[in-house]
């Protein structure tokens, strides 16, 4: 059954009846096995890894217990997973948190949480550009182009723009590319964990190596006020596998392969992770991780001593194919936001267009790219500090539209949560406890980075630049949705909603009893 002349494919019209708004995508393009490698790509596991692991083992009372923090920030972010596979269960709209915070919470929230995903993207551009830059010039030997600003704006441009093209030429040519980049990367930071591992076991172990120990591991050997530092930059790692989602109308089975993705993906982030934190960690101990040369790139740093020449270059192709492969699983995810914005009348109706051949989001993706490069030359123009602190920002719109898909399982469901102990569980405790956990971190993050201390750019107009750019950010969008309201009438009417009653019983495909207004 088709609602106001569109196709079912699974949840339900916001206005009652049976059925997700046929956006023109191209539907089962890809695969659920698709799903989890743009979800585990879009995070950048090389790249998160070598910029992040020395700066988490830096925090006052982190040391050796780095990988104590990665298993603590990998908690809210499970938990979170987990409302998105029972929301996109219910819902499989490629909007994702904007589609759903709107049911639960609102046309203003929604409206809101679509532009958080859209900032954070945008505010991560200009990193992963340049990392994809500097690592393409590292990869060849172009010590001057590297070293040049220039040279890294234009290659960054370039970057964007192929990755751009890649997203707009087609799904199944982003899918292919994503299995290809994410498989070198991964096999790469595996056979590095290993050899670091095996060669401090051995008869002849480095400098300074220290045998993992069980220690590492344990959280309640670190005090609470020095984890929460640490967990914010533990969840900057983590983000970007709700990517995997953002595809669902393109996937095989849109209601339930992508949610189970989005699980799976995070899982697998967690071993990936743990692994090559032990690896670089034992190999030569924490000092040398938090040497102030070493910290800002720990892979290429360990890349001689671990893998020697001219197999250390093979760390320079993890870590560049994993900022490229990011920045085109950045440019998929925003771009079907926005559409699904569109077919929504939250936002004009322009970003809506589909592509008759390709069938991707048109003028969607080729916008991000244009605002991505517009935001990253700029950025990349000024100090390294400012790029570095517009990356902390990212953390806010994350944390909040995170924290509020939790919340939003937990509301758009709350008739279902008491017919079960499974559903008050999996829909109410932990969704719930996810949110709230990230809406901690985020007023945490709030209180840190507003000390100018903690932040490595000035200050401006006394505002530090994570909350410049992060809260500030979020505020521009407030001004924004209050503006949209008078123009977009129809979007801003819609009423509240809780899920139709049996809703995560029905099969995936069929119609279901109209929305229950709040």
């Amino acid at each position: 059954m088709a609602v106001e002349g569109t196709a079912v494919t699974g949840g339900h019209h916001p206005n009652g009846g049976g059925g997700v708004m046929d956006k023109g995508l191209k539907k089962g393009a890809i695969s659920s096995l698709s799903n989890v490698v743009i979800g585990v790509a879009s995070t950048a596991p090389a790249y998160s890894l070598a910029a992040t692991l020395g700066f988490i083992a830096g925090v006052s009372g982190i040391g050796v217990h780095a990988p104590a923090v990665l298993l603590v920030s990998f908690v809210p972010i499970l938990l979170v997973a987990i409302a998105y596979k029972y929301l996109n269960r219910a819902d499989p709209d490629s909007g994702t948190s904007f589609a759903w915070t709107t049911r639960a919470f609102g046309p203003g929230l929604g409206w809101l949480n679509g532009w958080a995903i859209f900032l954070a993207d945008v505010l991560v551009m200009a990193s992963l550009s340049d990392i994809a830059a500097i690592y393409t010039f590292k990869l060849f030997g172009f010590t001057e182009l590297g070293e040049s600003k220039a040279a890294i704006v234009v290659a960054a441009v370039l970057w964007i723009a192929i990755m751009t093209w890649i997203c707009w030429r087609g799904i199944e040519l982003s899918a292919k590319i994503q299995r290809l980049l994410l498989s070198a990367e991964v096999v790469i930071l595996t056979i590095f964990a290993i050899v670091a591992i095996v060669k401090v076991y051995g008869g002849s172990p480095p400098h300074g190596a220290t045998k993992p120990a069980a220690e590492w591991f344990n959280p309640f050997s670190v005090s609470f006020g020095d984890l929460l530092p640490a967990v914010l930059l533990g969840i900057f790692i983590y983000w970007g596998w709700d990517s995997g989602v953002a595809v669902n109308e393109e996937s095989e089975d849109p209601a339930n392969g992508p949610g189970k993705a989005a699980v799976i993906s995070t899982v697998l982030l967690l071993a990936i992770y743990l692994l090559v934190a032990t690896g670089a960690q034992a190999f030569h101990g924490v000092a040398f991780l938090t040497n102030e040369e070493n910290a800002e790139d720990v892979l290429n740093a360990l890349g001689q001593g671990v893998l020697g020449e001219p197999w250390n270059k093979l760390l320079i192709i993890s870590v560049l194919t994993s900022a490229s492969a990011s920045t085109q699983t950045t440019i998929l995810p925003t771009a079907r936001t926005t559409l699904s914005m569109a077919h929504w009348k939250a936002v004009h109706r322009v970003l809506g267009k589909v592509h008759k051949t390709y069938l991707t989001p048109d003028v969607s993706t080729i916008g991000m790219g244009l605002i991505s490069i517009a935001i990253t030359v700029p950025l990349l123009l000024v100090s390294e500090s400012v790029l570095a602190d517009s990356i902390t920002a990212l953390g806010f719109p994350v944390c909040f539209y995170y924290g509020f898909t939790g919340l939003a399982c937990v509301w758009y469901f709350r008739h279902e949560l008491f017919k079960s102990v499974r559903n008050f569980v999996m829909l109410g405790v932990l969704p719930g406890l996810g949110g709230l956990m990230l809406f901690g971190v985020l007023i945490k993050a709030a209180i840190f980075y507003g000390e100018s201390k903690n932040v490595e750019s000035s200050p401006l107009g006394g505002i530090t630049l994570p909350l410049l750019f992060g809260i500030g950010g979020m505020l521009v969008g407030v001004i924004l949705m209050i503006a949209s309201r008078r123009s977009f009438k129809e979007f801003f009417s819609r009423k509240t909603e809780t899920a139709p009653p049996g809703i995560l019983d029905a099969p995936p495909m069929q119609t279901v009893p109209p929305a229950v207004d709040f």
